[in-house]
């Protein structure tokens, strides 16, 4: 009988260390796994801070080896060179106009698109469809000769609205919609329409409220495609007054040998700030365009 209970104290010490050492053992994976994210984390930041730490050297420590982590002396000439002795702030206005008008008109366009090929039928729809999914699949550079010749034709080299007319119609945004909109229930457009509604009052009154998150979704990557459109806008625009930022920056650092680091850095700052602001102030919708659609209820 005792050897019995010696056995079952035995176990049940056993299965105490064991239990111990199993919540150790996940205790130093979690850690692990929190330790390795941090270090992932510092490695992402890292080309962020190089940039913001370079706008505040001058070009012998923005240049020198091994590089300076820390600015030494620390300079704000850079800045003051960019924002008083440069087109910096027409080319951040530019920016601006630009990215925010293709955002309201991509927003328009493809809501409205977006409704027709989601909730309603019409011959060629499924062609239509299709055929907007291969563009978005092309290469951006095979447009790029077709757009040029067109803008050549309109007069609008130079100018905001060969800017912002090629990408009036963004298919990806359409996509974006159309999947949305499957996932409004029918019955509420067909109510809509009992009560005696207009499509556009339809789509104004009903379904735009409930496709609020897509559509914020969109503006936000509508906004950030047009901001960052590097090439287009450096085939179209030749003046330097009617430069993007993106344009501007790049035209700071376009020669090694004549480059002025830190002035690049400084640019490259300045153009990242909204994109930040942005982030920040709708990061909610960055997380619901990424599973907009995806369920249906």
């Amino acid at each position: 009988m005792i050897s019995i209970v010696r056995k079952q104290e035995s176990a049940e010490a056993f299965l105490h260390y064991k239990a111990v050492w199993s919540q150790r053992l996940s205790n130093a994976i979690w850690w692990l796994g929190v330790g390795f994210v941090f270090f992932v984390a510092l490695l992402s930041l890292m080309p962020l801070y190089w940039m913001i730490a370079g706008s505040f050297k001058n070009q012998r420590g923005a240049m020198s080896y091994p590089p300076q982590l820390i600015p030494s002396p620390v300079t704000l000439g850079n800045w003051e060179n960019l924002l008083f002795n440069m087109y910096a702030p027409r080319w951040l206005l530019n920016s601006i106009i630009v990215a925010t008008a293709v955002m309201i008109l991509a927003v328009i366009t493809s809501t409205l698109a977006g409704y027709a090929f989601g909730k309603k039928k019409f011959p060629g729809q499924t062609v239509l469809f299709w055929a907007l999914l291969l563009t978005m699949m092309l290469p951006k550079q095979i447009s790029l000769i077709p757009l040029f010749v067109m803008m050549r034709t309109f007069g609008w080299f130079d100018s905001y609205q060969g800017l912002i007319v090629p990408y009036i119609a963004y298919p990806f945004g359409i996509f974006l919609m159309k999947q949305f909109m499957q996932s409004i229930p029918d019955d509420l457009i067909d109510a809509a329409r009992i009560d005696g509604a207009s499509e556009l009052q339809t789509l104004w009154r009903v379904v735009a409220p409930l496709a609020r998150p897509a559509i914020g979704a969109l503006a936000i990557f509508a906004f950030m495609f047009a901001w960052n459109d590097y090439l287009w806008q450096l085939v179209i625009i030749n003046r330097e007054p009617m430069m993007t930022l993106p344009v501007g920056v790049s035209k700071l650092v376009a020669g090694w040998a004549t480059a002025h680091i830190g002035l690049g850095m400084a640019g490259a700052t300045l153009a990242f700030i909204p994109m930040v602001i942005m982030f920040f102030l709708f990061q909610d919708y960055f997380v619901k365009g990424i599973t907009v659609g995806a369920v249906k209820g």
